[in-house]
């Protein structure tokens, strides 16, 4: 927001208070300033001119001759190139002596004429002439008729302003208005504030009244709470008065006519928009307030044909719409030179049907960012009188009497009650009772007293932004002044930061692999829907989440695995020759398990793995050796042995689809009576490999929030052992069939509390093994915390282990 310290200078007066202090108090106050804009780019000695004749140059086509009375002892003679200067002009002079931006004027002469001056244009004042009406962005800058001869033009022309760049955050939209600025700056500075009042300004037309030439209704107040409309007859569009002009260029709006430019004045001044309708195009006498209709359109004022969603608010008469409603008016009710009656619309529209319609349509506006913010809804109706009486005065219309609006001009200003006791203990101040309203008189926010220290604060329906006493607080915090506020120690109860466990091992696990050798991806949640068939395994029978608005086919379905995804960067990967690759992503999927989505889809935390490959690159001294499913299995008993669970994870080869059959597994947590399946592993299947023109690839996918729950939450250490232990070896035959971790789960049963640890080193089958036999070697350790074990305490607990597995498994001691 631009804010003219000139046109601020009406409210409240800034004597003795430079702009760029100004700036510092507001932004210490907590609106930022983004600098200090002057209007006057370093120009002296120009004035208003009248060309009294021209005559073109003896020697030069395209030069004129101008004898020009620019106030002084004597007309000045000044040759002039522009092609717009004719006699009777009033027109910006600078005089001989005169300073423009990067020019000094000196007598010259040019083919032989002398020249006493120079007649400037817009942009050689400084100006932005993109901001001028179109008419005046070429040439010679033209001014009105009644402009004083002789007058420095930084006066006429409102270059002695300078401009405050107001840098608001979305809950000020109250500084979207010179008023609203002018309460600001009031409230820092301790000074008076003087309004002006619409009421008192407007004259209505006693004999005609309007509600006898128009009608309005709203058909939905959840879009529209509030509506009024004025009738103005016999209006004249000209162009505004240069004040105006010159005020709407230094906000950064570009004058138009003397309607449309009141319409935008008065939105700067009140931070209400407000629109001007030809009331002789506004069919049948009526306006409705309502949603468009499908398959509506409406050309708006920017020439562009919009096709209406049945979601936008539109502005429509008895037969067509008219505008769309806080963005842009429509061509078919524009204010043209030929617009003898309006129809001035106030209203007050809800900001998100008016920020939605903006975007779906890619349509800002100055009105459509004020409503987005929501505007004040007490200031429909004064910013309404405020337009008519400008327009009745500047514009030549008869205000006819009364005003026709539709739905409530009621809202009720919000009670706080502020405890003084809490403000003092928030902000670590001893404010008095006293102090506090007087920073609240200066916030013109009426307070009065409540029951034992607490103050009843009425808060402005201007200030949307305030909504609890904590808000009330922060008001006086800032205009008390911040640095003013004591540093004093934090009070009270404090709570460490600390990472749920969930997320302090899922960054362990990060660490983890990453120091195995593997690296981490991150793939797109969006995947084609073929994709979603692949493992079903985790799905527990849910289906996949289809988007509603997907990028692309490739990208239509939330993922119900993580796996595709890493088939994908590893073909991409190996389609680059590097084919070695250990991958991991710690992500989720999603399952829903309806087939129209009316509630969050099921979101579950996995680790998927990746193997594909040589586990090492060649050297001299060393072969390549592919990866192969103990590879993975062994990334998998690292993860389970880091979280304490490595004795209550099983295997079983039951083939998972999408996986090879033989090669694969699924993964078991809490052993056989309770085991929950958690995950996933194995090679991938042939066909899909081939498909992805990979070679062996080996792949798991973990759940992980059974995991975290079962995990233990921390380390667990233990003493050194002080006494030796005492080892067995055992080699056992077994059918073919039986897997060694079902042996592995019985040693560790019945081993008790001597045995310590227990892993297979060696599976033998051909050769001399019987068929459907195999030799499964395993190594036993056993150990006493408190003393040395002997033979006969080991023999007893072995004799029970090699029993439970005979009677178990049919376990025979190999010979």
């Amino acid at each position: 927001m631009k804010v003219s310290t000139g046109w601020l200078a009406d409210y409240i007066t800034l004597e003795g208070v430079a702009a760029e202090v100004l700036a510092d108090k507001i932004t210490a106050a907590g609106i930022e300033i983004d600098g200090v804009e002057r209007r006057n780019k370093g120009i002296t000695g120009i004035v208003v001119g009248y060309v009294k004749s021209k005559e073109k140059h003896p020697d030069a086509d395209k030069l004129n001759v101008c004898i020009v009375d620019a106030g002084q002892d004597e007309d000045l003679q000044i040759v002039c190139g522009a092609k717009n200067v004719e006699a009777g002009q009033k027109i910006p002079v600078a005089l001989v002596g005169a300073k423009l931006p990067g020019l000094d004027i000196k007598k010259a002469k040019l083919r032989g004429v002398l020249s006493q001056g120079m007649i400037c244009s817009a942009k050689e004042l400084g100006m932005n002439d993109k901001l001028l009406p179109k008419d005046q962005q070429e040439g010679i800058l033209v001014l009105p008729e009644d402009t004083e001869i002789g007058q420095d033009i930084m006066k006429v022309l409102g270059l002695n302003d300078e401009i405050l760049e107001f840098d608001l955050t979305p809950n000020r939209s109250d500084c979207l208005s010179m008023i609203g600025a002018a309460y600001e700056v009031s409230a820092i500075l301790g000074r008076e504030l003087s309004l002006p009042d619409p009421e008192a300004e407007i004259v209505e037309h006693a004999t005609k009244s309007t509600a006898d030439s128009i009608s309005v209704k709203i058909e939905d107040e959840a879009y529209c709470s509030h509506y009024a409309v004025r009738y103005i007859s016999g209006v004249k569009p000209a162009v505004s008065p240069l004040w105006m002009q010159n005020r709407l260029m230094a906000a950064g709006v570009r004058p138009i006519n003397n309607i449309v430019d009141i319409t935008n004045y008065v939105m700067l001044e009140y931070g209400q928009p407000l629109h001007a309708f030809d009331a002789d195009k506004i069919e049948g006498g009526n306006i409705t307030v309502r949603l468009a209709s499908p398959n509506e359109v409406l050309t708006t004022l920017d020439g562009q044909e919009r096709k209406l969603e049945p979601q936008m608010l539109v502005i429509a008469d008895g037969v067509k719409p008219v505008a769309l409603a806080g963005v842009m008016g429509g061509l078919n009710s524009e204010v043209t030179s030929e617009t003898v009656n309006l129809v001035l619309e106030s209203a007050k529209f809800d900001g998100g049907t008016v920020r939605k319609t903006s975007r779906q349509l890619g349509l800002r506006s100055e009105a459509s960012l004020r409503f987005e913010k929501e505007v004040d809804p007490r200031s429909v109706i004064p910013a309404l009188n405020r337009a008519a009486a400008l327009i009745a005065q500047y514009a030549g219309g008869n205000v006819y009497s009364g005003i026709v609006q539709a739905g409530t001009d009621t809202v009720e200003e919000k009670v706080l009650t502020l405890s003084l006791d809490k403000l003092n203990r928030y902000l670590g101040t001893e404010l008095s009772l006293l102090e506090v309203k007087t920073l609240f008189a200066r916030l013109h926010f009426p307070c009065g007293d409540g029951d034992q220290g607490h103050i009843d604060v009425r808060v402005p329906t201007r200030r949307g932004d305030i909504s609890y006493d904590v808000d009330l607080i922060e008001e006086i915090a800032r205009l008390y002044g911040y640095d003013n506020i004591p540093t004093t120690p934090i009070e009270g109860p404090t709570t460490p930061g600390a990472l749920t466990k969930p997320q302090a091992l899922r960054r362990e696990l990060r660490r983890l692999l990453s120091h195995g050798g593997y690296q981490e991806v991150l793939g797109y949640s969006f995947i084609q829907p073929e994709q979603g068939k692949l493992f079903p395994a985790l799905s527990e029978g849910g289906r996949a989440v289809s988007l509603a608005m997907p990028m692309s086919e490739d990208r239509s379905i939330l993922r119900t695995s993580v796996l595709p995804q890493l088939l994908d960067i590893a073909q991409y990967n190996t389609n680059r020759r590097q084919s070695d690759l250990a991958l991991f992503e710690i992500g989720n999927v999603f399952f829903t398990d309806e087939e129209q989505l009316t509630r969050q889809p099921r979101e579950l935390s996995v680790l998927s793995l990746l193997l594909s490959g040589n586990r090492a690159v060649k050297q001299w001294n060393v072969t390549t050796q592919p990866v192969d499913f103990f590879d993975l299995k062994g990334a998998l008993e690292t993860v389970f042995a880091y979280l304490g669970l490595t004795e209550a994870i099983s295997y079983e080869g039951d083939s998972p689809e999408g996986y090879h059959p033989g090669r694969s597994a699924s993964i078991y947590l809490n052993g056989n009576e309770s085991r929950v399946k958690i995950g996933t592993m194995g090679q991938i299947h042939p066909e899909l490999q081939r498909k992805q023109d990979l070679e062996d690839t080996y792949a798991a996918e973990v759940l992980l929030t059974p995991l975290y729950e079962a995990a233990q939450s921390r380390l667990q250490y233990r003493e050194l052992p002080r006494f030796p232990g005492m080892e067995r070896d055992i080699a056992l035959v077994v059918d073919s069939s039986v897997p060694a971790g079902d042996l592995l789960a019985l040693i560790r049963n019945h081993g008790g509390s001597l045995l310590q640890s227990v892993q297979v080193f060696d599976v033998y089958t051909g050769g001399k093994m019987e068929a459907g036999k195999k030799s499964v070697a395993f190594s036993l350790t056993y150990r006493h915390p408190e003393h040395t074990l002997t033979d006969e305490e080991v023999g007893v607990v072995h004799e029970q282990v090699l029993a439970a597995l005979q009677q178990s498994f049919g376990a025979e001691l190999r010979k």
